[in-house]
């Protein structure tokens, strides 16, 4: 237990019944994540294959099984599964598929495929706020682990009921494509074990200790899922902060914490609140902040850092006045103190607040990183491969067959695929099916006939060869025989354009190689499509420009947090809907990412519609200490010099810039 204080040994050695930790920010929790993992292993000799480490991201489970790596020998941890909700989910169902009704090589589908089904099933015409709102409304459903028929009694208004309706046929066409959405994952392995014993035998008896991190961000299937395999044993660790809980809009219950007492009498509480991140003055604020909230369970966070220096608050003119003192402050504390870009990070409530500061930056030659760009798996060549892999693995999945029947072009336009559509919708069967039959190809003229039958025999020869090569070795000949490199080659405007599209589709044939033991194309290709955008997110030494929301689990030197005013931060649409709270909870896990200091600022103007108003300081700041904070503008002797400071380290940037 070397290296734990107290409150983290006692959470790694409780493992006798369920446990609950409440791990504040900075607190260590990973630490204690997976030194129980080791003691579980080398003290209880529980079989790693035994154990299951829950996460939320796949960065994060990256992370928990090199800790652990790092701590035992390899083969002493053959077997762990360390993954999140998601990826455990269809590890259940591709060894329960024939339960599930589903067949070997199902599909996964993403956002895109789930929003062209609804499309085709809404009525013609319908506007895209229409679809988003039915697709929330049927993820809800699944979240809630309610059927298409509990969905439909469930439902009170119209557009409920309209909902349930499409929800029910939507599931029906998933169903016919062999495919399931991401809610399905959790959703079907739920109500399977609840409905068969014997399945939720088998599976406690495989999965015989759980560790379950950032709790507070589980909805109620997730909930569901831990408490099924749990079982009346209830040997699981479940790891979270209700401080932290800031993904209600995305289905979120951190009253999941409170119901675990409800389900589990004997459940120990173990808080964690020593932190090792912040500076003192950043957590007492912090904890003054969060105090305004209403709390279940207590928590005081302390630190053994340094004081630190008081928080700096900036009054601007209006945003563009805003990025630019943050750019100069950035530039001004990297030269006093020599530190590399990557230990600054600007923090904001909407993705559109980070305009202002890239024009401030790039004329400061700052390098920076804006995080939630286009996503690696969301590139067109790599969604266009991996729609390849996806037909020849599962015939059945219309939405692959649409995209890879396309890309690259061949002579099958809108009219042919109507005319398949109207066949398969007629004999009940897939586009893939429908293509294979004479009859079909007879109707077509010569050279739309010609061209589908060569993707026919194509899809089929590269299912033979799924047989004999590995997923790297298929998708690398898939890609060329495909013409999928020659259309890249063909469509790009110069050859580094073509290296830089040509390096996606290595990228994913090489992860395909290093899990070459997962599976066959289409398990590998489901494994893919569960990844996020944040798994390939290598910013390098560049200043972090992101979303409060995305900087959960992340931690710099410098952190600046911009917007920080009524309407902004909190943001009006939260208000409008009671989320205060979270809003609350949001600005905490903003401000502690702070390691050293904390920067606040906001613009006392704002252009809305074409109209100037004016805005109000956040109430947040009314809730911090005063005597934490430095209002910069109020204390004329040190704002000068201040002032002083920034000017002449702008001044000579730009002087270096005309000299280059």
């Amino acid at each position: 237990m070397s290296g734990l204080n107290p409150q983290q040994a006692a959470a790694v050695a409780y493992r006798s019944g369920p446990l609950l930790v409440l791990a504040g920010a900075g607190s260590g929790k990973t630490k204690v994540i997976t030194e129980k993992i080791v003691r579980l292993i080398r003290d209880d000799h529980l079989s790693p294959a035994k154990i299951a480490a829950i996460t939320f991201t796949n960065k994060a489970a990256k992370e928990m099984r090199e800790r652990v790596g790092k701590l035992l020998r390899a083969e002493a941890m053959e077997g762990l599964t360390v993954c999140t909700f998601h990826a455990l989910g269809l590890k259940f169902l591709q060894i329960e598929h024939e339960a599930a009704g589903l067949r070997r090589g199902f599909s996964i589908f993403d956002a895109d495929d789930t929003a062209g089904v609804l499309k085709e099933l809404l009525p013609k015409g319908a506007k895209p706020d229409v679809l988003d709102g039915v697709r929330q409304l049927i993820s809800k459903a699944k979240n809630d682990v309610l059927s298409p028929e509990a969905a439909m009694a469930c439902a009170i208004s119209p557009r409920e009921r309209e909902a349930a309706e499409i929800y029910s046929q939507y599931q029906r066409r998933l169903s016919a494509f062999n495919a399931l959405d991401f809610d399905d994952l959790i959703r079907l392995p739920v109500s399977l074990l609840d409905a068969r014993e014997d399945l939720t035998t088998v599976w406690r008896e495989r999965l015989r200790y759980l560790l379950v991190d950032e709790y507070q961000d589980s909805n109620p299937a997730q909930y569901a899922l831990v408490k099924l395999l749990a079982g009346p044993r209830g040997m699981f660790t479940c790891v979270g902060d209700d401080d932290q809980s800031i993904y209600a809009w995305r289905g979120a219950n951190p009253e999941n914490l409170k119901q675990l007492s409800h389900d589990f009498p004997n459940l120990r509480l173990i808080k964690l609140e020593q932190n090792y991140r912040c500076a003192k003055r950043i957590l007492r604020a912090a904890n003054a902040l969060i105090a305004n909230n209403p709390h279940e369970h207590v928590k005081a966070l302390w630190s053994e850092h340094v004081e630190g220096e008081p928080i700096r608050v900036f009054e601007c003119r209006d945003d563009e006045h805003e990025a630019e003192r943050v750019a100069a402050e950035i530039d001004l504390i990297a030269k006093k103190h020599t530190l590399p870009w990557n230990e600054f990070a600007v923090l904001f409530r909407g993705n559109h607040q980070s305009r202002p500061l890239e024009r401030a930056l790039q004329l400061l030659r700052i390098p920076y990183h804006l995080s939630g760009g286009t996503a690696f798996l969301d590139r067109g060549d790599v969604k266009d491969t991996l729609s390849w892999l996806r037909l020849v693995a599962n015939p059945d999945d219309d939405a692959a067959f649409l995209r890879a029947v396309t890309c690259p072009k061949r002579d099958i336009g809108s009219t042919t695929l109507a005319r398949l559509g109207e066949h398969a919708g007629q004999h009940h069967e897939s586009l893939m099916r429908a293509a294979e039959r004479i009859e079909v190809l007879k109707q077509l003229p010569a050279r739309a006939s010609a061209a589908l039958d060569g993707f026919v025999h194509l899809i089929r020869r590269l299912r033979q060869l799924s047989n004999v090569l590995t997923p790297a070795d298929l998708c690398r000949r898939l890609i060329d025989d495909s013409g999928l490199l020659a259309e890249v080659k063909v469509s790009s405007r110069d050859d580094n354009l073509f290296q830089r599209r040509k390096g996606n589709l290595d990228e994913l044939a090489g992860w395909l190689e290093a899990a070459r033991g997962g599976g066959g194309p289409g398990e590998l290709a489901a494994q893919l499509a569960l990844l996020s955008h944040s798994d390939r997110d290598e910013p390098g030494n560049a200043v972090r420009l992101m979303s409060l929301h995305g900087s959960k689990g992340l931690e710099f030197r410098h952190v600046f947090i911009i917007g920080v005013h009524e309407g902004s931060l909190p943001h009006d649409a939260s208000l409008d809907e009671g989320r205060l709270d979270e809003e609350r909870r949001l600005m905490y896990v903003g401000m502690t990412r702070a390691k050293e200091l904390l920067h606040l600022s906001y613009p006392k103007r704002a252009k809305r519609f074409g109209e100037v108003i004016k805005n109000e300081p956040s109430r947040f700041l009314s809730e911090l200490p005063a005597k934490e904070l430095h209002w910069i503008g109020r204390d004329a002797e040190k704002d000068a010099e201040r002032r002083e400071d920034v000017a002449s380290a702008t001044l000579a940037r730009l002087a270096a810039l005309f000299k280059d």
